[in-house]
């Protein structure tokens, strides 16, 4: 599955932005889906997912209450959508995409920056 994520760009403390990341295949229904992220001279974390069915999600703490994800599975898309956004979410967004073959999420979206200035 390929993976194009867009919507980053620059925002102010307290703002928001909405991801979107955009899925090719046939079986993006059957796919859990999840944001992580990246700051410079960090490792890339976890900061949201989404599951196949039922669509129950799951949050960094960092995060919780403020960010939302959700999935279009009729337009193959999964979106973050960011609240109150703070100088610390500045980092590289990656989607990223586990096919439920005991891989886990080994399918990435090349990345979308989002900057979050005080």
């Amino acid at each position: 599955v390929q993976l194009q994520a867009s919507g980053g760009g620059l925002a102010q403390a307290g703002g928001s932005l909405r991801l979107s990341c955009a899925a090719s295949g046939r079986t993006f229904s059957s796919y859990d889906m999840a944001w992580f992220r990246q700051s410079p001279g960090k490792e890339r974390d976890f900061v949201a997912t989404i599951t196949w069915i039922g669509g129950s999600t799951y949050y960094a703490d960092s995060v919780k209450g403020r960010f939302a994800i959700s999935r279009d599975n009729a337009k193959k898309t999964v979106y973050l959508q960011m609240t109150s956004l703070k100088p610390e979410d500045t980092a590289v967004y990656y989607c990223a995409a586990d096919l439920r073959d005991g891989l886990g999420f080994r399918s990435w979206g090349q990345g979308t920056l989002v900057t979050v200035s005080s």
